[in-house]
């Protein structure tokens, strides 16, 4: 090394350690904007509901009571929306990464004639849709109203997932797949005993999504469902907002005399914790394998 390149040495390595303090406040920021309204729905919840109508929570419990809590676990059908919850979250995460894996993978094979146009199809379907009212008579028609199939056949499939694992599958080293088939497997052997091994990280990233799409979702439990033994955490958890809210309209207009008749918001806060809580846990778990699995199923187009 020149002593040129030796002067400028120590300026560059100043430069990118400036560079790293900037962007590290960045993600920081970044962090604080995402983390601090759960921590102030978590303050919420441990605070006592005189403390909240003062406005005097914030980022800490104040008058610390976890009155709310004890309301949700002494309410025994949120434990049925939960166990339901879970109940429809596994089976559609489940029925879609098989549906998802039978797509992708025969759209991987050069050996597939006209893959291009079924492509083609899958993608428009992107762009355009049938729309709600549609939606909602197919379902009407096939008897799966008021039914836990109604959750979960609509919307089976994501487009996006399709393609991210299609273009992982085509990342993959094709002479696998004529190695194997030259030795006689067929294609289910390819998939089970080649791919899918080879996948899992784009595997877990995919279920990961169908699993939190799924569980955050409430509109179309909110279509089909009537019965209050059917109805997921999320809806049970807009109801009690929405009927929170709208006793708060009428108290704030005269038409109530008792302000303790509002649905208290420690209550709703401590559900959106409770209804949050369960797939935070899984989340840790599948995290290491979401950038990877991306990335990885990104690079191909």
């Amino acid at each position: 090394m020149t002593s040129k390149t030796a002067s400028y040495t120590p300026s560059i390595v100043r430069r990118r350690g400036a560079g790293q303090v900037v962007l590290t406040c960045v993600m920081m920021l970044f962090v604080l904007v995402c983390l601090l309204p759960f921590v102030n729905v978590i303050a919420i919840s441990l605070s006592s509901k005189s403390a909240i109508l003062r406005g005097a929570v914030s980022f800490w419990p104040v008058e610390f009571s976890t009155k709310a809590y004890e309301a949700i676990f002494k309410d025994s059908t949120m434990f049925t929306s939960l166990w339901f919850t879970v109940k429809i979250t596994v089976i559609y995460t489940f029925i879609a990464m098989v549906l998802t894996i039978l797509m992708a993978f025969p759209l991987s094979m050069r050996r597939l004639k006209g893959r291009k146009i079924f492509m083609l199809f899958i993608v428009f379907t992107m762009y355009f849709s049938g729309g709600t009212i549609p939606i909602y008579l197919n379902v009407k028609q096939l008897g799966m109203l008021d039914t836990q199939w109604s959750l979960i056949i609509p919307g089976l499939i994501s487009t996006f997932n399709i393609i991210i694992l299609k273009n992982f599958f085509d990342g993959l080293p094709y002479e696998l797949n004529e190695a194997a088939y030259i030795d006689g497997a067929n294609d289910y052997q390819i998939l089970l005993r080649i791919y899918l091994p080879l996948s899992f990280s784009s595997l877990a990233t995919l279920a990961l999504f169908y699993a939190v799409g799924k569980w955050n979702s409430f509109s179309d439990a909110l279509y089909y469902i009537s019965s209050r033994s059917l109805q997921p955490l999320q809806l049970k958890l807009y109801n009690l907002i929405k009927g929170g809210q709208s006793i708060e309209v009428t108290v704030q207009e005269g038409s109530a005399n008792d302000l303790g008749s509002s649905i208290s918001e420690s209550i709703e806060s401590a559900t959106i914790i409770f209804a949050t809580l369960p797939i935070l846990l899984v989340y840790p778990f599948v995290q290491r394998y979401f950038v990877a699995g991306v990335t990885m199923g990104a690079v191909k187009g």
